[in-house]
Parts: C-alpha cells; structure tokens; sequence
C-alpha cells in the first residue's frame, strides 16, 4: 500500500466519523442511526491506521482476498441499515394509520354534534 493511499484511507474514516459526530450534535441524526455508520467509521479507522488487521481478519474467516472482506462488511452493514429502516417505517405507517381514524372519527363527532346544535338551536327559537 502506497503513502497517500494509506493517508486517504485514514482521512476518509475521520472524515466519516466526524459528519456522523456533528450530525449527531446538530441532532440531524439520532443515537439509533448512528450506531452502523459509528461502527463502519470505527471499523474503516482501525483498518486505515493498522492495515494488517484486515488481513489477519480475511485469514481468520478465511477469505482469499482480504479487499472482498471489505466488500462483505460493507454490504451487510448496509442491509442491517436498510432492515432497521425498514422496521421503523413499518412502526411509523402503523402510526400513521392509527392518528388518521382516529383524526377521521374526531371530524365525524364534531359535524354530528354541530348538526346536532344546529338542529337545537334551530327548533328552540
């Protein structure tokens, strides 16, 4: 691995761990968010600063090509983002639906008792 790519490497990790800090101080990104991409940005860090790490790591798991790894964790990284995504939105649309009927069932007490005045106030005079 050459210098710069070495450098590279490394200012990309702090890079990504220092937008996902500020996000998180500008609360533009929650804890719960966070977490993958804190974990990817440490991740890429430690692999950045000592390179034999991913080697040993490929030779550990038992994968030829230590930069598939990479690929590997990337990819499942991204799908437990996109399930932990997935469930949310599936909590927010239940939500959603539950606060309109209930929204709907309000709009349909409010005409009836405003019918209901209307009629009391029109047969009283």
């Amino acid at each position: 691995m050459t210098v710069a790519t070495y450098i590279f490497g490394v200012l990309s990790a702090l890079l990504t761990l220092g937008v996902v800090i500020e996000m998180l101080r500008r609360r533009r990104l929650r804890e719960r968010h966070a977490v993958w991409w804190l974990i990817a940005g440490t991740m890429a860090l430690v692999i950045g600063v000592f390179p034999g790490t991913l080697e040993w790591a490929a030779d550990l798991i038992g994968v030829e090509v230590p930069l598939n790894l990479v690929f590997f964790v990337s990819v499942a990284v991204l799908f437990l983002v996109c399930i932990q995504h997935s469930a949310e939105l599936t909590a927010l649309e239940t939500k959603t639906r539950i606060l309109a009927e209930n929204s709907a069932l309000h709009e349909l007490r409010i005409e009836k008792l405003e019918s209901d005045a209307r009629a009391t106030d029109s047969s009283g005079r």
